[in-house]
């Protein structure tokens, strides 16, 4: 029977009955509440979640209040959720002494610097089996949140609608600056104050950031990137991407630098974890640090990042990874050296070739020419608003009909800068030749000191032959797509003596510059010489490099100039057009909720992608030996034993991933998923190749947010690795 006439019948039934059957009319209400409700897009900021959002979270299955959610006096789940690497990833913490739970890839460089060829950790995956086993990581943080403010009737006081661009942004900074020395205070808090809704909003964020943090565990890489870069943001799929830290602070609970007197951190709260599993249409809820999110951009800035941003980014690290990818092949120890930049290159890269497919099949210009001829029609409603909002989108608009400084400007950041990895690291040995010209013997003695620290950990994962390829790869690109005028002084050198032959210039460069040779370096920083630095050809082509970079930036804000304000105007308008509606800022790395359900998806015609996927398929896609698809034999000893524990569903299979409409982005990698009572049944990780569209507009029909079922990590954890002292250390919930 449909639901439309079943709720019919029962309404008809009730009404008959109503004095007898109150239970009835309750079912009634339950019906027609689930019925209508859906999964809400935005990244919603937790502060305001009792104001914008708890009434349709509790539609959903939500059964927190909103102080559960977010409290300032109480322990609640933002003192759970982390900011890895200040923003970069995040994480949970699932244990009183501060055991944290994050992704495999937000872990990866870290798994990887720890990692040799008498040690892979990446091959084999690591398990401290005590405390003392846990490996430090320096330059490794975690950041919690202690509070978030709306504090915009502050910064905007003395702001006033006729200021010009450079006197306003001279107020809100006075404000801003005061704002945050008052609330700094005595408790060694990190204050900042964000812009959001393009300057028209602002908060205050205080948070707390420690900096001892210890890797416990992590899976070989076979289960924490199964499916490599073959299933990368992809489903179905049956990655167990994870991997454990510990908090550690000092004795009297606060952050300190690694030492052996630290201690494990104890957090305000940390998540319990459900036993239980999921099933289609639970409710969800994702607490996390999203990157950057552009839902306010114009069609003519969509276009332009199909059209350059993202076509630059394709073409040059295309060309950078089938080099990286060629050399990872010769020896286990060159992949071990290579995997952590490898990864992080080709994320990117499939994403904006996913990105582009989306934003064209989904017609996103199309939709956002729409919504912009509504705006510019509501704006000719009224004289006021043709004075206040009429000029902006013709503004945004004509700061993209040229583009020659603004390809140069990605083509100098993905090849020149991002490319080769020589000319950044030529960038470190500046500020010892301005103090050679100076002639400070103690100044230059503790500058190069402090290069020569740092040489072991760089030339560890340096190849200079591979990089030399790269170089030569990009140098050429740079000048095969951007406007001779954009060309940096030393390609003249190419065509005059090598006649345009990069690879033969590149080879000559590397051949005659200390930045290639750890102990050329080494010579280098033992008797520094200017002259050393005004002979070598990398360090030459470096400073030409930034020489026309300063070119091209000077160029790009002359184009660009009067964005910013057009953008504040222009979301300004739409806020005040659509002010019966509740709206989100874009992310911008700080804490963020988004909600939703469990659901699978129907990504093209006569197809349908169900919820969750099982060790099954983790051992039906395996290849062995294979990049992405080799399964350890224990794993597979495992499942043929069907040996899955407590953790298995209770359909006897072992659930590896499962699929929610959940709002994220990049910087939500290994955010908990957690339940309508508030505990832990999942770790997100990825989006789907059918919604890559979804960091510019929200699909609600195809985006997904795909998340580790937290029994396949507890599986993991206990069964396939023999930790289970880690998974006794969390608070299980059946």
């Amino acid at each position: 029977m449909p639901l439309r006439n079943f709720i019919n019948k029962v309404t008809f039934a009730a009404n008959l009955n109503s004095m007898k059957n109150s239970f009835l009319a309750f079912l009634v209400f339950a019906l027609l509440l689930n019925f209508n409700v859906k999964a809400d897009e935005g990244m919603w900021l937790p502060s305001l979640v009792g104001k914008l959002n708890i009434q349709k979270m509790t539609a959903l299955g939500c059964r927190l209040t909103a102080e559960q959610i977010y409290d300032i006096n109480h322990s609640s789940l933002k003192d759970a959720v982390v900011a890895l690497d200040r923003g970069s990833c995040t994480g949970e913490i699932v244990s009183a002494d501060g055991l944290l739970l994050t992704n495999h890839h937000c872990g990866f460089g870290e798994i990887q610097a720890h990692s040799s060829v008498e040690h892979d950790y990446l091959r084999d995956g690591f398990w401290a089996m005590k405390r003392e086993d846990e490996l430090a990581n320096p330059g490794k943080t975690v950041t919690f949140l202690v509070r978030m403010e709306d504090v915009t009737d502050k910064v905007l006081k003395n702001v006033t609608d006729d200021m010009d661009d450079m006197t306003r942004s001279a107020k809100v900074h006075e404000a801003t600056s005061k704002i945050e020395r008052e609330a700094k205070g005595d408790e060694g808090y990190e204050v900042r104050v964000r812009s959001l809704f393009e300057s028209n909003k602002y908060f205050l964020f205080v948070s707390q950031t420690f900096r001892d943090i210890r890797l416990v565990g992590t899976p070989p890489q076979s289960i924490g990137k199964f499916g490599g870069e073959s299933d990368n943001w992809m489903w179905p799929r049956h990655t167990g991407d994870f991997s454990m830290f510990r908090v550690y602070c000092s004795p009297n609970g606060k952050p300190a630098e690694y030492s052996k007197q630290n201690v494990p951190y104890h957090s305000k709260h940390f998540l319990p974890v459900s036993l239980n599993g999921i099933t289609k249409n639970d409710f969800t809820l994702v607490m996390g640090y999203p990157g950057t999110t552009t839902r306010y951009k114009t069609s003519s800035e969509v276009r332009f990042i199909m059209e350059v941003i993202n076509e630059v980014r394709i073409a040059a690290r295309e060309a950078k990874l089938a080099i990286i990818k060629d050399f990872m092949a010769t020896s286990q120890k060159a992949r071990i050296q290579y995997a952590s930049k490898f990864a992080r290159s080709s994320n990117y890269y499939k994403y904006s070739i996913g990105q582009n497919k989306g934003l064209a099949s989904l017609n996103v210009i199309s939709k956002k020419q729409a919504m912009e001829r509504d705006f510019t029609n509501w704006v000719n409603q009224s004289p006021e608003r043709i004075a206040k909002y009429g000029g902006a989108l013709d503004t945004i608009n004509s700061a993209f009909t040229s583009r020659d400084d603004k390809i140069a400007m990605e083509y100098s950041r993905e090849a020149l800068l991002r490319g080769g990895e020589i000319f950044i690291f030529a960038v470190k040995a500046t500020s010892i030749k301005q103090l050679l010209n100076g002639g400070d013997k103690e100044k230059i003695n503790n500058a190069a000191s402090d290069l020569r620290n740092s040489l072991d950990e760089y030339f560890k994962d340096y190849d200079a032959d591979t990089d030399q390829k790269v170089v030569a790869a990009l140098l050429k690109l740079y000048a095969q797509k951007v406007d001779k005028k954009y060309i940096p002084g030393f390609f003249s050198e190419i065509q005059s003596k090598y006649h345009g032959d990069f690879e033969a210039y590149s080879k000559k460069m590397f051949s005659r510059t200390i930045f290639a040779d750890k102990e050329k370096m080494i010579s280098f920083l033992n008797n520094p010489s200017a002259k050393v630095l005004d002979k070598d050809m990398v360090f030459n082509a470096m400073r030409s490099i930034f020489d026309i970079m300063s070119v091209i930036s000077s160029d790009v804000r002359k184009s660009t100039g009067r964005l910013d304000r057009a953008h504040r105007i222009f979301v300004a308008g739409l806020n005040e057009m659509n002010q019966d509606k509740s709206t989100y800022p874009d992310a911008n790395s700080t804490m963020r909720l988004t909600y939703g359900i469990v659901d699978g998806y129907v990504p093209r015609d006569a197809m349908y992608y169900d919820y969750f996927t099982t060790l099954k398929g983790y051992t039906e896609k395996g290849i062995p030996g294979d990049v992405d698809f080799d399964i350890p034999q224990r794993l597979v000893d495992l499942y043929q034993a069907q040996d899955f524990g407590q953790y298995a569903d209770k359909d006897g299979s072992l659930h590896t991933c499962f699929t929610s409409n959940n709002d994220i982005t990049g910087g939500n990698s290994g955010s908990p998923v957690i339940n309508g009572n508030g505990e832990l049944v999942g770790i997100a990780f990825d989006g789907n190749w059918e919604a890559m569209s979804g960091d510019i507009a929200y699909e609600p029909e195809l985006q997904k947010c795909i998340n580790v079922d937290i029994r396949f990590v507890l599986w993991t954890i206990d069964k396939f690795a023999g930790a289970s002292h880690l998974v006794n250390e969390m608070k299980l919930v059946r």
